[in-house]
């Protein structure tokens, strides 16, 4: 019976949170769900704009993808839907093989969609959850900083009242941008900048203010106010009046083909977000996240979502934040916020004709700025070198490359950093403190400490796998040139793990020091890094008495192996033994 309930609760993980729903919680739920439906109504409607979707489209998104990620996902509180990099890279991905806006562009998202919820879900179900820990937030930070550079350079146009082709480069963008700035309609711009400070103003009055909605509504009557279409100011088009349609994906070959590249960078971007949103609440609300159900949750409302007219969604730092803050104590509260939010779409579709175009592209505008995290962009500059690399490249690469391939890139650079981390392991050569009562062995390198003229003890802070061998038969193979001592402790206590290849290194690097009429010594080995050791024989093969579990049983062993007649002449005398 446990076991059913385990495999129930496995496929379907609602089944965990559902019984702890009480009037109470309920009561919580609905009005963070409120409170979410209020915010995401605006974002909703800009969001679309970025992707290059009709407005409706980024509603329909904010309806369906929340429902089935909640109930699928691992965390209490975040709300995934439409955001900000998501939608730029979704227009990156398919305008190029259609005009936005239109229905082949909208067709080319449901698949794109599908297709990205498929690799989620594949991930999700093999158990790969863990990925997203290879993937430096540093990688995050420095997309996000260049989805702004790019978001905000698509929105001026619309602010300022210019014309610019579509599809140009983010140089060139900017070129036609400049050349035209005296065409500028000062009406436009009016609408746009009003807007966007009526957001700011509404937002530093009260956090807790729907600042997206109250400067579009104020947006919309400065626009009427100063003349509408007769000035040129363009409007939203008119949004249907109807919860999201049954569509099916167009599946073709073609489609597949064309589309299946950028679905992966959707959706480990996706997975990315999702997963650094959920564990992010999670170390506050004390919920451990399992990164897997993120992305069965992920998926699954993705593959859904393109059946029911959404495009590609993720969670959102800002929703998830706000639904955490009023207090959601359950998934129902995301499931409320779509069940509101369908409820405004009916009753205010019509009013979406009275949006201004510029106002729309103010709150973009802001909704840029926000994904800029100045504070973590300063501490990495200050902190290290090659986080700073990896954040400048991601951010140079997508500004000026396909935003698939910064993804990748950046991925790419944070996995060639890790491996450069844990195959060049720290090794320092260590000696007993006289001065300290319990002659704790310190780092030469901090004190230089006597060192007996027979025995070398080294200390390795690592895996001693396949890659990390190389750098530390260079390290010991440079002792044995360059150093007297023909004996060799390693003290092993930082060693996490043990492959094949570090197993073997170990029984020929002994071998090595015999031949040179010395030894090779290990303390301090974690008995899960001897697995490999025991059960490929290299433990018998390198010989019992050669582990020890600690330096006190290891010094008094290994002094009766040293030269006595070395000893007699030695002025060292480190260790008790000596005395």
């Amino acid at each position: 019976m446990a076991d059913r309930k385990e495999i129930l609760s496995r496929v379907f993980p609602f089944l965990q949170w559902t019984p702890s729903i009480t009037r109470r919680t309920l009561q919580a739920d609905l009005i963070a769900g409120l409170t979410g439906a209020i915010i995401v109504l605006p974002q909703g409607v800009a969001f679309a704009m970025i992707a290059g979707m009709p407005p409706v489209y980024g509603l329909y998104t904010a309806i369906v993808v929340p429902i089935i990620a909640a109930l699928f996902g691992s965390s209490m509180h975040v709300i995934s839907g439409p955001n900000t990099a998501i939608s730029l890279v979704v227009f990156s991905a398919i305008s190029g093989f259609a005009e936005p806006g239109t229905e082949q562009f909208i067709q080319l998202a449901f698949v794109l969609t599908f297709l990205a919820g498929a690799f989620q879900l594949g991930l999700g179900l093999a158990r790969l959850g863990a990925l997203t820990n290879f993937v430096s937030h540093t990688v995050v930070i420095g997309f996000t900083a260049g989805a702004a550079i790019l978001i905000a350079t698509s929105q001026l146009k619309h602010v300022m009242g210019i014309s610019i082709p579509q599809g140009e480069d983010f140089l060139n963008t900017w070129w036609d941008i400049i050349l035209k700035i005296p065409e500028t309609n000062l009406y436009v711009l009016g609408v746009g900048v009003g807007t966007l400070v009526i957001a700011l103003i509404a937002r530093r009055i009260s956090k807790k203010l729907p600042h997206f909605l109250i400067a579009m509504i104020l947006g919309s009557v400065l626009a009427l106010v100063l003349g509408g279409p007769d000035k040129g100011i363009q409007f939203v088009q008119k949004m249907p009046a109807e919860l999201p349609p049954f569509s099916i994906p167009e599946l073709t070959i073609s489609n597949l083909r064309k589309l299946s590249s950028n679905a992966f960078a959707v959706a480990l971007l996706g997975l990315i977000q999702a997963v650094a949103i959920a564990r992010a609440i999670g170390t506050k609300s004390h919920q451990r996240i399992d990164g897997s159900q993120e992305f069965v949750g992920q998926g699954l409302s993705n593959i859904v979502g393109s059946f029911f007219s959404s495009y590609a969604g993720s969670g959102s730092f800002t929703r998830s934040g706000v639904n955490f803050d009023v207090g959601a104590k359950t998934p129902m509260s995301a499931i409320f916020s779509s069940l509101i939010l369908a409820v405004f779409l009916l009753l205010v579709a019509p009013l979406a004709s009275y949006l201004p175009m510029p106002a729309m592209g103010g709150i973009i505008l802001l909704v840029a700025y926000n994904l800029i995290d100045v504070a973590h962009i300063k501490g990495i500059a200050k902190t290290s070198r090659k986080e700073n690399a990896v954040l400048i490249v991601t951010f140079l690469a997508t500004l000026f490359l396909e935003l698939e391939f910064a993804v990748y890139i950046g991925v790419f650079l944070s996995l060639v950093f890790y491996l450069s981390r844990t195959s060049t392991p720290h090794i320092a050569i260590m000696a007993p403190d006289p001065s300290d009562p319990n002659r704790r062995f310190i780092n030469r390198a901090r004190k230089p400490l006597k060192e007996c003229p027979q025995l070398k003890i080294v200390r390795i802070d690592g895996s001693l796998y396949y890659g990390a061998v190389d750098h530390i038969a260079s390290f010991l193979g440079e002792l044995s040139e360059n150093h007297p001592q023909r004996h060799v402790l390693i003290l092993a206590n930082g060693i996490n793990f043990v492959d094949i290849t570090g197993a073997e290194f170990l029984v020929q690097e002994t071998k090595r020091w015999r031949a040179l009429g010395g030894d090779l010594y290990i303390c301090g080995l974690k008995i899960i890094a001897q697995d490999v050791l025991v059960a490929g024989g290299y433990r018998d093969e390198i010989g019992e008495d050669h582990f020890f579990t600690t330096k006190k049983e290891a010094i008094p062993a290994i002094y009766q192996r040293l030269d006595p007649k070395i000893c007699e002449t030695c002025e060292a005398r480190i260790f008790e033994e000596c005395n």
